[in-house]
């Protein structure tokens, strides 16, 4: 029986390793690694569930390419069911190139493609009905829904009394507020990094952020903050700031999306959110470990090794 929907950005990422400079004209640069990888904020997180031992389906839509059959049959081969990806002929699969630097860090070149058809008439209603998590990744690059068709599908989620959790997959824009806060109210877990939270409210001070997404409905905000761990509230009094793992970090790429899918599996086992929190951030460690967002993570054993034996880049925060 499914226990979470994904729904939302399946993406395919190339990623080149290490990138240092674009070489003048038709010069070449070569790189030592170059790989393939599902990708997106529900894409990813559904492999991840699915390596954790997660029953997970994923619900989007993919181009009739070659890279949508990349993308089906990496998911199918992890044991995420893949039948609720719709095939748009009309569009290709959506991809990202990213050219990954020394330090784990990378700009973004992305097509949306194939995730601009996505819509509410989507979301398969009897399957969500009987999870226990609707996963939402891709706020702000899912034209056909972002905005009011977003709100309705959260809403209806809710209502059918399942829990839900949204990801942002965005860069700064004018209507950030505007398309996202319908659907606050209906989201039990907001689970985007610092910096895009900071577009979406206009600061960087995150005592203002936090006091913004709470204002507007969050039930509870879970802000990764990169090397520095994660920031879990459920009022803007109320934050506790987990600290990372210390790891080689070879490609921050995924890393989010890691975090997410620890996140829900440990909701799922029933831990509290400081617990389950902890579970994510060991999972989006060992992401950071390898290149791509399939990287790092084996199965829950090893992430729970993990979690219970790293060390600490840093000492707990505590501001409640």
């Amino acid at each position: 029986m499914t226990q979470v929907v994904s729904f939302g950005a399946h993406i395919a990422d190339a990623l080149g390793w290490p990138f240092t400079a674009v070489p003048p004209g038709q010069q070449l640069a070569l790189l030592e690694r170059i790989e393939f990888t599902v990708a997106g904020t529900a894409a990813a997180p559904a492999v991840n569930l699915a390596k954790l031992g997660v029953d997970v389906s994923a619900v989007g839509c993919i181009g009739a390419d070659a890279i949508g059959g990349f993308l089906r049959t990496t998911m199918d081969a992890h044991g995420v069911h893949t039948e609720h990806l719709r095939v748009q002929r009309a569009l290709q699969t959506s991809a990202s190139l990213l050219p990954i630097r020394r330090d784990g860090s990378r700009p973004a070149l992305h097509v949306i493609g194939a995730n601009a058809a996505l819509s509410e008439d989507d979301v398969p209603w009897d399957l969500v009905a009987g999870a226990d998590v609707f996963h939402l990744g891709g706020a702000f690059v899912l034209p056909g829904l972002d905005g009011a068709p977003m709100a309705r599908v959260l809403q209806h989620a809710k209502e059918l009394g399942v829990t839900t959790t949204v990801d942002f997959l965005m860069s700064p824009r004018p209507d950030a507020q505007q398309l996202i806060a319908p659907s606050l109210p209906h989201v039990d877990y907001l689970l985007p990094n610092i910096e895009e939270a900071g577009w979406l409210v206009g600061s960087e001070d995150r005592g203002t952020i936090l006091r913004w997404l709470h204002d507007h409905g969050v039930g509870c905000t879970v802000l990764t903050l990169g090397g520095d761990g994660v920031s879990v509230a459920r009022d803007a009094g109320s934050e506790q700031v987990l600290p990372a793992f210390a790891v080689d970090v070879v490609d921050t790429t995924g890393c989010g999306d890691a975090f997410t899918a620890g996140f829900i599996s440990g909701l799922l086992e029933g831990m509290d959110e400081l617990a389950a929190a902890e579970r994510g951030l060991a999972c989006g460690s060992l992401t950071a470990t390898g290149l791509g967002s399939n990287a790092g993570i084996v199965d829950l054993a090893q992430v729970e090794g993990f979690r219970s034996s790293a060390a600490r880049a840093t000492r707990p925060e505590r501001t409640d």
